[in-house]
């Protein structure tokens, strides 16, 4: 049965949470999808506006938008710092083509925009404007094979978590490398976070570097394996 989102900040009273220079590439397909919960405020606290960064965009078709640095840092080992002359994303696993890319073959690949809100269980929420590439797309590229029916993510702070490889591909999710108009700070996630529409902040992982694909679909990420809902659903 699926927890509420009042159960699971219940649970987190006494255990921390995890919500959890872009080359030129072509115009993206826009998507805007403005979650119903979301108002224009005309009022921002003087510490929200300390946390935008210079030339971040903060209004997109009359919705405010959010600074892409959360408020507090909760992810479980502190912010990573990647470098990007080294790294490396990996999608392995039940594939027939496992990829081993850079961050510029990512960025090449074809760039989705969409306006979604972040649900943190901690009760805060952000909504950005995200930029990136549809995850099918990179599936696709790596032939997943027929058995395949759970997607883990993993971090470069070690931190995984994961989803059914249908609610990827349904709901056509994104991970994404630049939020407000600008690559995504290293606090959201550099040089990728996974966009995790309609599910909360500790599905959003962050500081990707592999992507498997498995047949176990009862596997439990970081916090999932320590009592949080594997479903996730902000309903």
């Amino acid at each position: 049965m699926k927890k509420t989102l009042t159960g699971i900040i219940l649970l987190m009273s006494f255990m921390l949470s995890a919500c959890g220079t872009a080359p030129t590439t072509p115009a993206p397909e826009q998507t805007t999808k403005v979650p119903a919960t979301s108002t224009t405020v005309d009022v921002v606290s003087s510490a929200t506006l300390a946390r935008y960064r210079e030339n971040e965009i903060r209004d997109y078709q009359g919705v405010r938008l959010d600074p892409a640095i959360g408020p507090a840092d909760n992810s479980i080992s502190g912010v990573q710092h990647v470098d990007l002359r080294n790294y490396r994303l990996t999608v392995d696993g039940l594939v027939g083509k496992p990829l081993d890319l850079s961050y510029d073959d990512v960025l090449n690949l074809t760039p989705v925009e969409r306006l979604i809100t972040l649900y943190c269980v901690t009760g805060w929420q952000a909504t950005m404007l995200w930029r990136g590439v549809q995850l099918s797309e990179l599936l696709d590229l790596a032939s997943v094979d027929s058995e395949a029916n759970t997607v883990i993510f993993h971090c470069a702070d070690n931190y995984t978590t994961s989803m059914p490889l249908a609610t990827i591909i349904d709901n056509k999710l994104i991970m994404a490398y630049q939020a407000n108009g600008l690559p995504i700070p290293d606090e959201m996630g550099f040089p990728f976070i996974i966009v995790a529409e309609d599910k909360l902040g500790y599905k959003w992982a962050r500081w990707v570097i592999r992507i498997e694909l498995s047949a176990d679909a009862d596997y439990k990420g970081y916090w999932e394996s320590r009592g949080f809902d594997n479903e996730a659903d902000i309903d």
